[in-house]
Formats: C-alpha cells, structure tokens, sequence
C-alpha cells in the first residue's frame, strides 16, 4: 500500500528542510575552527599566602622569540607574579628564591636596592624583560617541596587588589609600572608546559612559602590542518 500524494510531498519538504539545517550547521562549526585554531587556553598560574604576604597568578612565562629565555637546559627561564603585602603597619622584603631548577636571580625596581613591600603594597615581577639599572641579588639552587595545585586566576601577571590604600603613597603607584624581575639562570633541566615545578620564596618578615609553580602554554599553537580542516584563512561571520 502506497502512501497519498499529498503525504509524499509533505514528507519531501521536511527532508529538503532537515538536509538545509544541517548543512547552515556544519558553516557554522568549520568557521569556528578557522576562527579558533591557532588559539589556546592559558594556563592558570598557581597562589600562595604566608602571614600577611599573598602571592598571586605565580607562573612560568612561556619564552618569546628574540628574548634571552628559552627554558631549556643549560638556558634561563622568568618568574611572573604578583606580591601583596596585607599588612596594615608591618612592611616585608623578599629576600630570595629557591628552586632546583637553577640558581634564582632577583633584580628590584627600578630606584630600588632590594624589593621592598610596603604595608598595602603590590609588587608585580615583569612577565618580559625590561631594561632598566639596578641592583639584583641571586640565590643558589635548593630542592624544595610540593605545595597547592594551579589556580583560576588569570594568566597574566597583574597586580591583584587588596585592601584600600588609606592614603599609602605605596599603595597608590601603579606596580606594573616599575615591575621587579625574576629569572631562573642555568637552568638544570628544559621546563615544559603542562608541568608544574617546585619553588620557594623566602620573606623576612612573615617566612619562606613553597609553591607548585605551573608554566604559562604560551598565546598560540601550531596549527595542523588535514584534507577536512578547510582553509585556514576562512572565518565564521555568522550569528552563532
């Protein structure tokens, strides 16, 4: 038995409208892989708190071209962070850092002999290399031990907010500005992305803290196209 006429034709549009949905679909997903392929997600640097000190965003920067760093043995590698002092009278210095992945050079701001914190103060490690004059102090390599896991917070190394400044001229200036700098100098062994590495940081006032310090996957990734990937100049405009 056969069906209608009318009923074979009202089974043929919804087929051709099936069929046209799922081709606006597949667009839609090519173009969202031309547009994402060289992305990917940072990774989360770690944090750690000793007495009144909060480390925050504490990563391994993924070395750039054309910089003295390349995290590989026998190389150099930085440290980004972001140090706040949540003292309200005390102030602290670091005085060094450890890790057995070399020896832990630490050059203070700009103006500065050593890195100070003042009470309410943020002091960011830069996440490149800046040129400026100053004194640096370096500290041999120790093995340490195993502390938290990473974080959510952002890749980046920007300066975290505490409590108000109360008028603290510390407080008020811009960290970013005049960053420190902290580099990993001979290093013994290549440091990965995806691993997290053993570091402690040492204070005068409040104590040493070790942190499981992960390294930053860097803003892009090689792209591997097979005969299915599309061109990779093709972009998604739609609305999804």
């Amino acid at each position: 038995m056969t069906a209608p006429k009318g009923a074979r034709r009202r089974m043929v549009t919804v087929a051709a409208l099936a069929a046209g949905a799922a081709i606006a679909l597949s667009g839609c997903g090519a173009g969202q892989i031309a547009q994402t392929a060289e992305q990917v997600a940072a990774v989360n640097g770690n944090h750690a708190d000793v007495g009144r000190i909060a480390l925050r965003n504490v990563h391994i920067v993924y070395p750039s071209e054309g910089t003295a760093y390349n995290n590989a043995k026998g190389g150099k590698a930085l440290i980004a962070l972001s140090i706040i002092n949540n003292g309200e009278s005390v102030p602290d210095e670091l005085t060094s850092i450890t890790t057995d992945l070399g020896t832990v050079k630490i050059t203070p701001a700009s103006g500065k002999s050593v890195v100070e914190l003042a009470p309410q103060q943020t002091v960011v490690a830069a996440s490149q290399p800046v040129k400026r004059e100053a004194a640096s102090t370096t500290t041999s390599a120790a093995p340490t031990t195993s502390a938290g896991a990473p974080t959510s917070a952002p890749r980046s190394a920007a300066p975290t907010t505490t409590a108000e400044s109360h008028g603290s001229p510390a407080a008020a200036e811009d960290p970013e500005a005049n960053p420190i700098l902290i580099e990993i100098t001979g290093l013994t062994k290549d440091i990965a992305p995806g691993l997290t590495y053993n570091v402690s940081f040492n204070f005068k006032q409040n104590g040493t803290v070790q942190v499981q310090v992960p390294v930053d996957a860097g803003q892009h990734t090689e792209r591997h196209e097979s005969d299915k990937s599309g061109p990779a100049e093709a972009e998604h405009t739609g609305g999804h």
